[in-house]
């Protein structure tokens, strides 16, 4: 069964990253990017929304998809999760809903945490976690081509 999931990429006016700690599985106890379940109705942006005021007592403007990544669960569930950039218009930070500690944190205190499976790799991968002394991501010679092959004029 694949479960169709979201998550916010947010950043404060410091470029921290926006990191809850888990207080349910799974990864119960690591740190990773607020998010959650798509509820049967809502759209992703309404999910990363919701999902972000419940874990961070925040509220955000969910901006474009920065990237998705599946993820095993118990038994034969597939989480499919879509990260998105967003940014905070109000609230106030606090930890609710199942997040047992919610901070911001530079990219280098990220990589101290113990975070979900994945989770590096993943910004890294996407861009979003640079930090200075670590090499860059990979360059796709085709993104943004569609997959396309172009020839040389």
């Amino acid at each position: 069964m694949r479960v169709r999931c979201v998550g916010g990429i947010v950043r404060d006016h410091e470029g921290r990253l926006l990191l809850v700690r888990r207080a349910r599985p799974p990864a119960a106890g690591r740190w990773s990017v607020p998010g959650g379940r798509v509820e049967p109705g809502e759209t992703d942006v309404t999910a990363v929304a919701r999902e972000l005021r419940e874990e961070t007592g925040l509220r955000v403007a969910v901006g474009p998809l920065v990237g998705s990544v599946e993820r095993p669960g118990p038994g034969d569930v597939v989480y499919e999760i879509f990260d998105y950039l967003a940014t905070p218009i109000g609230g106030g930070l606090t930890a609710g809903d199942d997040a047992a500690d919610v901070r911001w944190v530079t990219p280098e205190e990220l990589l101290r945490l113990p975070t979900s499976p994945g989770l590096v790799e993943a910004l890294t991968e996407w861009g979003v976690l640079v930090v200075p002394g670590m090499p860059p991501p990979p360059v796709d010679p085709f993104a943004g081509s569609g997959g396309a092959v172009r020839d040389a004029p």
